[in-house]
């Protein structure tokens, strides 16, 4: 048996963020086990808490989808890293150290967990070819959309920033036609209210509901680019009935992305032998 913990992340509201299931103490576990169970949770990310290898690690995190393995996403971290101090866990230092498939990854301690954005896999512009798929999968004209780039940081983000908020709630995908693709839309609020950016994560068929993987690549485009302020709140999730609000701020040159954690869920699980 080993303990299962679902937690709900980047919410201040009971229900309003993104659940990760985590299994604890979970290095007995095979590759097709965790794949298995990851697909049974039917959540759009599910991780397995191991023993670290890597120096300086307090633990080791893998991360899966129901279609395969992640090298590194934003939610799952924060999560798991709840989960992980929750049942006891004591970091070697200040900060929780996670070691993951991009590498080790900071999970700071304050007010609410935050860690810090992994470097971008892949930046820039993005190809014709792509740009026209992805604004025909969103069905937007050019005009809706200020600009496009790639902002991969593992699950191979293409960032759109759209003309405003309401362009970004008003998109309707051909969720066929974005197969394949993973497309975070952002678009600014008026000034002086509690959101500075509206942001949508979408994955081919699915919408997820708060994005920590996708909101740091947003940063790292936005801010350096001085769209967005060097501190400031996202929010995400609300066309799917979620108050997702997720606190970025850049400091010293790292971009630190974080929000509420809270377990919703505890027990243990049983897999088959």
């Amino acid at each position: 048996m080993h303990s299962f913990s679902q937690v709900d992340v980047f919410s201040p509201d009971p229900w309003g963020g993104n659940p990760v299931a985590v299994v604890h103490g979970a290095d007995d576990l095979d590759d097709a086990q965790m794949a298995a169970f990851a697909r049974w949770t039917n959540l759009s990310e599910t991780t397995f808490l191991l023993a670290p290898r890597a120096p300086g690690a307090d633990y080791r995190l893998r991360i899966f989808t129901i279609e395969g393995e992640l090298p590194f996403a934003g939610h799952p971290t924060l999560g798991s890293a709840h989960a992980w101090l929750e049942a006891g866990g004591v970091p070697s230092g200040d900060d929780v150290m996670q070691e993951c498939g991009v590498g080790l990854v900071t999970v700071r301690r304050r007010d609410v967990l935050a860690f810090a954005a992994p470097p971008l896999l892949r930046s820039g512009e993005v190809e014709a070819d792509v740009k026209e798929r992805v604004l025909t999968a969103l069905r937007v004209g050019a005009r809706e959309v200020e600009d496009l780039q790639w902002i991969d940081n593992g699950p191979g983000w293409i960032g759109v920033l759209m003309r405003d908020a309401d362009a970004v709630l008003g998109v309707r995908p051909d969720v066929a036609a974005l197969e394949g693709l993973a497309v975070g839309l952002a678009g600014l609020h008026a000034p002086g209210g509690e959101c500075a950016v509206e942001v949508r994560a979408l994955f081919g068929t699915t919408e997820d509901p708060v994005t920590g993987s996708l909101n740091a690549g947003l940063a790292q485009w936005l801010v350096g680019a001085g769209v967005l302020p060097q501190t400031y709140v996202a929010r995400q999730g609300t066309v799917l009935g979620r108050t997702g609000r997720v606190h970025v701020e850049r400091r010293d040159g790292e971009y630190w992305v974080g929000g509420a954690t809270r377990t919703s869920v505890r027990g243990t699980v049983a897999f088959a032998d």
